[in-house]
């Protein structure tokens, strides 16, 4: 037959409870140390030897109790011994008053010198002679006959005579006797028990230490993906919070540097219209080469694009600053491919220009370089202007903190900036990244 659903309902939930409890128990004993493992296992052990001592261990009273116990109970066989004998009685007969008359036939056997009862029996006795030769498988019958002449009925009490000191002595080592056994069984049950007891309590540390030893690990690496998973999802989260920085960012053009632009134009066209074709021609060239990268949002591109973008920003400043600005841009080719950080290039350029050297009358060299040293990808920015932090800065381009954080969530810590003063004049900006190509 099967089951009631229920029944299968209430299986589920034990099944489940029991899980749960395992569950638990394990997940305890894994987060435990070894050596706070062992500490409770010493106590449980011995918090079991003394509830051992005090369960299981016989106490005087409880033998006073099993020696007093009267085991004459209703329906079961009653033996007594006194000073007249023992006495049978067997189970659910009461001892009769009528028992004195089947005894009279003994009496008249305790006067045997009178043969006058004897002579009866003679002649009932001829006949027993007489049936051995004709079948010598019944001597035992003869005995049948006694019955009727003073054997007890079944069922009737049975009294046998002995004398006092010997009835006496015999009662109290029946009793003896049967109290002993009786302690033997209950220190046989007591013992048994206790031995279930110990052997429960060592199983379970051992089944305990089984759990640590075997289900430690699994615990141990199931943390671990937990903690690892909650630091991705943070680490997630900060990303994407960048990335929105950085979309923000990318979408904010200078407004200083395209205002200052359409005025060097306007101002060129009624001056030096040719001039002001050509910076048309760069500003034209810049927006392409950045409206493509604010429209991606591309966490990483390559160096030869962000070059390419930078190299049109000082096309259009060069136009505006003349002699005042030294270019001295060299990006080997087979670095164009290498993977970096959108907008970054373009960020240390404009620290340089803006801080340094547009405002130094006479003003200056930059220079870009990028190499690869110890498999990371340098991109150094020097120019010989005014220094960092002479100048504030009034843009709203990405600063040096944004570019820190991003290189922290992109990179951790394989990638940093480094900034470092110029001398005799000038800063220094250096970033790191690990090496390898843009996809």
């Amino acid at each position: 037959m099967f089951p009631t659903p229920k029944l299968q309902e209430t299986l589920k939930t034990i099944l489940a409870w029991l899980h749960r409890g395992f569950d638990a128990t394990a997940t305890w004993v894994t987060q435990l140390s070894w050596w706070k493992f062992f500490l409770f296992a010493a106590l449980s052990l011995i918090a079991a030897s003394i509830l051992q001592d005090e369960l299981f261990s016989p106490s005087p009273s409880d033998e006073v109790v099993t020696r007093s116990h009267k085991r004459n109970r209703p329906g079961e066989t009653n033996i007594t011994i006194d000073d007249s004998g023992i006495h049978f009685n067997p189970r659910g007969v009461k001892t009769r008053k009528d028992a004195p008359k089947p005894e009279e036939p003994p009496k008249p056997a305790e006067t045997i010198p009178g043969e006058v009862p004897d002579a009866p029996t003679a002649p009932t006795a001829t006949p027993a002679p007489e049936a051995p030769p004709a079948k010598p498988a019944h001597p035992a019958k003869p005995a049948k006959p006694a019955l009727p002449a003073g054997a007890p009925q079944p069922g009737e009490e049975v009294h046998i005579e002995l004398p006092p000191q010997i009835g006496e002595e015999l009662s109290n080592a029946i009793e003896e006797a049967v109290d002993d056994a009786a302690e033997q069984k209950v220190s046989r049950y007591t013992q048994q028990a206790s031995t279930w007891f110990k052997s429960f309590v060592s199983l379970l540390v051992l089944a305990l230490f089984a759990t640590k030893v075997l289900m430690g690990g699994k615990k141990r690496a199931e943390a671990e993906t937990q903690t690892a998973n909650a630091a991705a999802e943070r680490a997630a989260m900060q990303r994407q919070l960048s990335e929105a920085k950085m979309q923000m960012m990318q979408a904010q053009v200078e407004p200083h540097f395209l205002f200052n632009t359409l005025a060097s134009v306007e101002h060129l066209i009624e001056t030096d219209p040719p001039r002001a074709s050509a910076m048309q021609r760069s500003l034209i060239k810049y927006l392409r080469a950045v409206l493509p990268q604010m429209r991606e949002n591309a966490l990483i591109t390559n160096l030869g694009r962000e070059a390419d973008m930078v190299v049109a920003y000082l096309a259009l400043l060069k136009m505006r600053m003349e002699e005042r600005l030294t270019i001295d841009f060299a990006i080997p080719e087979g670095l164009r491919t290498a993977a970096f950080p959108p907008m970054m290039l373009q960020s240390m350029v404009e620290n340089a220009i803006k801080h340094g050297l547009e405002g130094k009358p006479e003003g200056g060299t930059l220079k870009v370089r990028a190499e690869v040293a110890h498999n990371k990808l340098r991109v150094v920015v020097t120019d010989d202007g005014l220094g960092f932090g002479a100048k504030p800065s009034d843009g709203t381009g990405l600063g040096l903190l944004t570019i820190r954080e991003r290189l922290k969530l992109l990179h951790g810590d394989q990638a940093h900036l480094k900034i470092e003063p110029n001398l005799p004049s000038g800063v220094i900006a250096t970033i790191e990244v690990p090496y390898q190509l843009a996809k």
